[in-house]
């Protein structure tokens, strides 16, 4: 067993930082030791963005921030040939929660101009969380390796994706929440995901199934509380079960194409019992409201 912690912190110019320039200030270097990452992310505030690198270390962190604008606590630790490390940035300048909630409530401009651009290489399997407080957040897998991946978004607006290329590699689990929020994830079939689990509190969520063909199964389970979930479903060919659980207090809208089969259940004409490919949807909703829609809706 080998255990260790590093973290190398480049030089910044301040001036550079000043005028907005974008300066490399954390890289995590890669290790012959290390044959997966478990990588966790948290940033408090600010427009993030992650996407795949060209270089060789698991991590490099580009910010337009001066050092003494935030704090960052760091560790790492290489354990059975997985490399785990948490980065967690925190904008010593950003506001209390109260006031979080009420520009979220009142405003949809932006809390900071601090800018992280994150990069990951694709050259080993990932385990993400990622953590975002307030702000915006872009996050384009296309062509890494993920094997599982967990958004958590505060009040920040968060987009995630693939483009051209799918994952991989097969993904165990996709985790998102919601709280006071958006979330929209792009070409879900493209992240070959098995499992995926939805959770929305107050804010608003979408899922977007309609690009792509899913190579396996995908079974997700979903519970919203006051917010909305809405739900992009894929070509008619594409088998899809949904299960609902809601009450009179909630909104559920279903598209022509998906038919009654029971009292909360739901089909459409590709589905059967033994489709190696279905998406099946087993969700609850109490306040909220969840839709079903086509991509030509």
């Amino acid at each position: 067993m080998q255990r260790f912690f590093w973290l190398t912190l480049c030089g910044i110019a301040v001036a550079g930082v000043a005028s907005g320039q974008l300066k490399r200030q954390f890289t995590v270097e890669n290790s012959p030791s290390c044959e997966r990452i478990s990588l966790q992310l948290r940033a408090n505030s600010g427009d993030c963005y992650i996407t795949a690198g060209r270089e060789a270390e698991i991590l490099n962190i580009y910010s337009n921030q001066d050092p003494s604008a935030y704090a960052h606590q760091f560790s790492k630790a290489i354990v059975d040939k997985t490399c785990s490390v948490s980065l967690n940035f925190e904008n010593t300048g950003t506001r209390s929660i109260g006031q979080t909630i009420s520009t979220r409530v009142f405003s949809r401009g932006p809390e900071t101009n601090t800018i992280w651009k994150m990069y990951l290489s694709d050259d080993k399997p990932y385990d993400l969380q990622l953590d975002y407080g307030v702000g915006n957040a872009h996050v384009d897998l296309s062509g890494l390796a993920i094997e599982k991946l967990k958004i958590n978004s505060g009040s920040a607006d968060v987009n995630i994706g693939y483009g051209s290329r799918e994952n991989k590699t097969e993904m165990d689990t996709l985790a998102v929440k919601v709280d006071l929020g958006s979330l929209f994830v792009d070409n879900i079939n493209r992240s070959r995901a098995r499992f995926t689990n939805a959770v929305v509190t107050f804010g608003n969520l979408t899922l977007d199934f309609s690009d792509g063909t899913p190579i396996t199964s995908n079974h997700i389970q979903g519970s919203v509380g006051a917010g909305n979930l809405t739900i992009i479903l894929p070509s008619d060919d594409i088998p899809v079960k949904v299960t609902i659980n809601d009450s009179w207090l909630c909104s559920v809208k279903m598209p022509s194409n998906l038919r009654k089969v029971s009292a909360n259940t739901f089909v459409n004409s590709a589905y059967n019992e033994r489709a190696k490919n279905a998406l099946t949807f087993d969700l609850d909703v109490s306040m909220g409201s969840i839709v079903f829609r086509t991509p030509a809706q």
